[in-house]
């Protein structure tokens, strides 16, 4: 079957940002700015990516979405980081309506509309498990029933980390957030449009059904300048990465501390 994921790179979309902007031209200055992107190349390069690189199973697609106008030496950024990941395909779009453009992108991507698909949102400040693909096409598996009954179904990972990584290293807390973004996935069945983007992360339980795993850690969500989880709030405080931590970050997430302190204590 099928997997597709999406991961937006500061594409400069009319809607879906929590901060607003009153033109698309002050869009795009924020997020094109020089120290923002320095911080989201930072997180994609040690955080977002390693985890996708070393899936244990590999055959899945992300689509990378960026705006057409993001300056060259950003977009030549982008491509270094990722030629090594054959699964990756850099889409440039013009602004334009958030959901009807990354609906349009799911779409597109999938190789046999009549089959079914299994698709799930990447951003570009978050890990999942390294296991993740593999445990959601299992999942999958194990719930022919329940989707052969539905047009959709979503499967929620939702025991994971909320963090934060810097110059110092990283802090975190483990907890169980049901529905946002890292680690969920949905099955949409074959000849049906449907897109995990046609609908609100936090909301996707109103509109189909759901299977909640929450027997292991599977995400790694980040809390940054640019970005904050509200939807996260209220979680145990963050705490350095005691050495055994820092050890499970490796092998679950790809997430390296030393790493982390490096490209983040560079410049």
């Amino acid at each position: 079957m099928q997997v597709i994921g999406l991961c937006r790179f500061s594409y400069p979309a009319i809607g879906g940002f929590q901060v607003e902007h009153e033109t698309i031209e002050e869009r795009i200055a924020y997020l094109y700015d020089a120290e923002r992107m320095e911080e989201r190349f930072r997180l994609l390069e040690t955080i977002a990516l390693p985890c996708l690189r070393e899936q244990t199973d590999q055959d899945f697609t992300l689509i990378v979405v960026t705006g057409d106008s993001l300056p060259r030496g950003d977009r030549d950024r982008l491509h270094d980081l990722t030629a090594d990941m054959p699964q990756v395909q850099i889409r440039a779009e013009p602004p334009r309506r958030h959901r009807e453009v990354m609906k349009e992108i799911l779409n597109s991507a999938r190789r046999d509309p009549d089959q079914p698909c299994l698709q799930f949102r990447h951003d570009d400040d978050d890990a999942v498990s390294v296991d993740f693909v593999e445990r959601l096409r299992a999942a999958a598996g194990d719930c022919q029933g329940l989707l052969s009954k539905n047009r959709s179904v979503a499967f929620d990972f939702n025991r994971g980390y909320l963090a934060e990584a810097g110059a110092e290293g990283i802090c975190a807390a483990e907890g169980v957030f049901p529905y946002v973004v890292p680690a969920l996935g949905m099955h949409v069945r074959g000849g049906c449009p449907l897109t995990i983007m046609n609908f609100a992360h936090h909301k996707i339980n109103r509109f189909m059904p759901t299977v909640t795993v929450t027997d292991a850690p599977m995400f790694v969500r980040t809390r940054n300048r640019f970005n904050d989880p509200r939807d996260m709030a209220g979680g145990p405080a963050l705490e350095p990465l005691t050495p055994e931590l820092a050890g499970a970050f490796e092998a679950r997430f790809a997430i390296r501390e030393a790493r982390v302190k490096d490209v983040f204590g560079s410049g």
